[in-house]
């Protein structure tokens, strides 16, 4: 289209995860002269189409792939909303269907998948599981139907395979009975054979999935719009209030179709595959010159595959070509494992055996849901593929060793027949992360200081950064961390979990440690486990687990010097050196009178006051001297300490539930009151909220909490693990439809296994995320008492409960403790004469108080 002396200009039709990938690719090789625009019909910029189903749960999760900045590039253009519907090969001209004319010098189509419908009567009231529209559209019918039935709506899923499953369990988790319907007669029978379809099907059953298998539906049967039901070809109807379609993709070749109907005799054609897809060459190219194929679309050998590893290899090798390089695709990698809270679920390479002269290595307990097949070569030596249903856990370690001669016999890698497989290394070539074809060589070249820019990983997230290994799907990050632990102990690299210089043991370690001597002072612990002084990283850590095992006054047991500043004056420090004050309100349920309080304590004192995003009242301004007397006319008042500064329990946020509410299934208030007393005053490793929802529209955002409840009509839905802040996560669920004292328990358990176990200042999302086998770990210890540790830990929360004090009402009882509350031992009264106070809005702050009254350091 261009003379050399012009730009050249790559287009890309398509904004799903090749499309992406190749931008990132052609942005590192950064080709001189070259411009790239990315057409993308969705509103979106390019976002991880693996992990829909968080979007399902969790409508504000951002899916997006990789940094933003990449698309702000001079050199590069994303188009969004751009639906690209002609192609004209000879001009070389894409237009799109607003009208507009795009010209290219190389056209990338990227196109993708359309998710497969069912052509039968009623088909048009169903929803598909493609984009992040449909499964937010999803997510809005589940709590409609909710609402306006006034009871559990029930779901139907056409479709066994791996998005089925993955949205069966999304609507369960929002509250619906969720249902599976499946032409075949076990689940996942793309990846998995009659055996461990059949385990699968048990650990399905036992997470109250409804299967029907082995049949058909005919159609939807609806009134007034509204489906009621499912026709089966077995003449069965199963009841439905919604059904999802989840029967798989089919590649969008449509722009290649209406192309070759639009060519005049002679002209160039696309290749098209008998079941659709564009066809490739090893190069990523098609049989139009100029134009090339990637992802989902292209078909390469025969086949379309809608996994997001070879989506990578081929923008990859796009990128590649297209630059001047002879990259090559070899071909499938269709290695999958289900991402479904407790079930595992694992299958790669020749599952099946179908390779001349396989054999099979198998166990097998379907009354356990266990499952595990090795697949080798004849001379049982070469590991061929494998299916592991109910133990994934050997799947990390035999992936990368996909086609190699394996280190053991193949029995001694099925974990759940008792094998013990071999330690061994792996070779530089076998690939680790598959999404991102990451191989063992460049994980120790980047332990080893070998990435471009960075210094020596240290860290499982310095490695994801320097090789983008572990940032897709996620389930190589097991076998990251054993490779950077390995090689940083190769290469002389301490690999330490020692709590700071003080202290040889972690804070996990620490815990027990103190718990079983059973010490109860700052200085016993440090004789005992410590060496020197401490540290500002240790002497709060001690602090903290004293509070947590004894529930010991900050001040006591020679606390006091090891606390922060603010645990040390039970207050917040604001950067102009006054403090907050901060009074608990469980569960935001408070009378006027104690508004009324507050309001004149506030006035009183000249306080600025706000609502915090809990929705507790914040009064700023406080100078050291003055938080006694604030707190003895609240405590009076028969307020509490919120513990606002301290690691623990900030607040309880809740909705109107049941008792307002027209929406309100169950008491949010009243629970979220008893939460809050009950948990008041807990010290652990961070500080930590909860919220309680009364219903699925979920206004307490209790999803976005360290514990988070939700009502249902068969009772509480019970989320943990949502953090806010820089790295935001969304809850998981860890228990459905659970009564009050159930409820109760699960929580007690939960906090104090994440007391006990996790590290210095780690949230609880980042603690599932580190914790061996995640969220299926904490399920088995809070809800399944796997290790025998749940009576245990409800007495360590009992007597957490029974020995708590308000901080604020022990210390205005004691003359000793009130000795700290002033500036320094000698410094006189400074009033509200001496002070400069600037406007905010109509109230008034301190202004550069901290230069005029100092403030004792830590430790002094």
């Amino acid at each position: 289209m261009n003379t050399s002396s012009e730009q050249r200009h790559i287009l890309v039709i398509g904004g799903g995860p090749a499309a992406h990938r190749f931008a990132e690719a052609m942005a590192t090789r950064r080709p001189a002269g070259t411009h790239l625009t990315v057409l993308t019909e969705e509103a979106h910029l390019p976002y991880d189409r693996v992990a829909l189903s968080k979007a399902l749960t969790d409508p504000g999760v951002d899916l997006t792939l990789g940094e933003a900045e990449l698309w702000e590039q001079e050199h590069l253009t994303l188009e969004t909303g751009a639906r690209a519907v002609a192609l004209d090969s000879a001009a070389r001209v894409v237009r799109t269907e607003d009208g507009r004319e795009f010209g290219y010098d190389e056209l990338v189509l990227a196109t993708g998948s359309n998710a497969a419908t069912l052509p039968i009567p009623g088909a048009e009231l169903t929803h598909v599981y493609r984009t992040l529209e449909d499964v937010r559209g999803i997510a809005e019918q589940v709590r409609l139907l909710a609402a306006t039935l006034g009871r559990t709506p029930v779901v139907a899923t056409i479709g066994g395979g791996l998005l089925g499953l993955e949205a069966a369990a999304g609507v369960q988790a929002l509250g619906a009975q969720a249902l599976i319907i499946d032409g075949g007669h076990w689940l996942m029978g793309t990846q998995l054979d009659q055996g461990a379809g059949q385990a699968l099907g048990r650990l399905i059953a036992q997470k109250d999935f409804t299967v029907h298998g082995g049949v058909f539906p005919e159609k939807i049967l609806s009134e007034n719009g509204q489906v009621t039901g499912v026709p089966m070809a077995d003449g069965k109807v199963i009841d439905a209030d919604m059904v999802i379609v989840s029967i798989g993709v089919r590649p969008r070749d449509e722009l290649a179709r209406t192309h070759n109907e639009a060519q005049s005799e002679g002209g160039a054609l696309f290749g098209l595959g008998p079941r659709g897809g564009i066809v490739i060459d090893g190069g990523c190219a098609t049989e139009v010159e100029h134009v090339w194929a990637i992802g989902e679309v292209a078909n390469y050998g025969g086949l379309c595959v809608g996994l997001v590893a070879p989506a990578n290899t081929m923008a990859e090798v796009a990128a590649d070509r297209l630059t001047g390089g002879e990259g090559e695709f070899s071909g499938f990698d269709t290695a999958t494992k289900l991402k479904l809270s407790g079930v595992d679920v694992a299958s790669f390479g020749d599952a099946f055996g179908r390779t001349e002269g396989a054999l099979e290595v198998v166990y097998a307990d379907a009354a356990r849901g266990l499952y595990q097949k090795l697949v080798v070569s004849e001379d049982a030596a070469t590991l061929l593929g494998g299916i592991f249903v109910g133990d994934a856990s050997p799947y990390q370690s035999l992936r990368p060793l996909l086609g190699r001669e394996l280190p053991a016999e193949p029995g001694a890698y099925l974990s759940a027949a008792g094998g013990q497989a071999p330690d061994t290394e792996l070779p530089d070539d076998a690939v680790v992360c598959s999404c991102n074809n990451v191989d063992a060589g460049a994980i120790r070249g980047a332990v080893g200081g070998a990435c471009a820019g960075c210094g020596p990983a240290s860290t499982v997230s310095g490695l994801k950064s320097c090789t983008k290994a572990g940032t897709q799907c996620g389930s190589c990050v097991p076998m990251l961390k054993k490779l950077l632990e390995t090689e940083m102990a190769k290469n002389g690299m301490e690999v330490s979990t020692a709590l700071c210089e003080h202290f040889s043991l972690s804070r996990p370690q620490l815990f027990e440690a103190v718990r079983l001597a059973g010490l109860g002072t700052y200085p016993q612990i440090m004789a005992r486990f410590g060496t020197g002084t401490g540290c500002d990283i240790c002497k709060p850590t001690i602090a903290s687990i004293l509070a947590s095992q004894t529930n010991v006054h900050p001040m006591d047991a020679g606390l006091a010097g090891a606390q922060d500043t603010n645990d040390r004056v039970m207050a917040n420090m604001q950067k102009d050196g006054t403090y907050s004050v901060v009074p608990r309100i469980p569960g935001g349920e408070i009378t006027p009178e104690k508004l009324g309080v507050i309001a004149r304590v506030a006035q009183k004192y000249g306080l600025y006051t706000k609502l915090t995003g809990g929705l507790r009242i914040d009064m700023f301004g406080a100078r050291l001297e003055q938080l006694p007397q604030i707190w003895r006319e609240l405590v009076d008042a028969g307020f509490e300490s919120g513990q606002a500064y301290g690691k623990s329990l900030r607040n309880v946020k809740t909705c109107v539930g049941s008792t307002w509410c027209r929406y309100g299934m169950l008491d949010s208030v009243g629970m979220g009151i008893d939460i809050e007393l009950r948990y008041r005053g807990l010290r652990a490793p961070h500080k930590f909220k909860m919220g309680v929802s009364g219903c699925a529209r979920e206004c307490a955002e209790a999803r976005a909490k360290d514990v988070g409840v939700i009502a249902t009509a068969e009772g509480w839905n019970l989320y943990v693990g949502g953090n806010g802040g820089a790295n935001p996560a969304h809850a998981q669920l860890l228990a459905g439809g659970v009564d009050d004292s159930t409820l109760l328990r699960y929580i007690d358990r939960f906090l104090m296994y994440y007391i006990r176990s996790a590290e210095r200042l780690q949230r609880t999302a980042h603690w599932i995320q580190e914790l061996p086998g995640g969220m299926d770990t904490v399920r088995s210890v809070v809800v399944e008492d796997s290790l025998g540790l749940g009576a245990e830990l409800e007495q360590a929360m009992e007597r957490h409960i029974s020995s708590y004090q308000d901080e604020w009402a022990a210390t205005l009882a004691d003359p000793q403790k009130l000795k700290r509350f002033r500036s320094f031992v000698n410094a006189p009264q400074v009033s509200d004469t001496e002070l400069e106070y600037a406007s905010e809005r109509g109230q008034r702050r301190p202004v550069d108080l901290g230069a005029s009254i100092p403030v004792r350091p830590a430790g002094s």
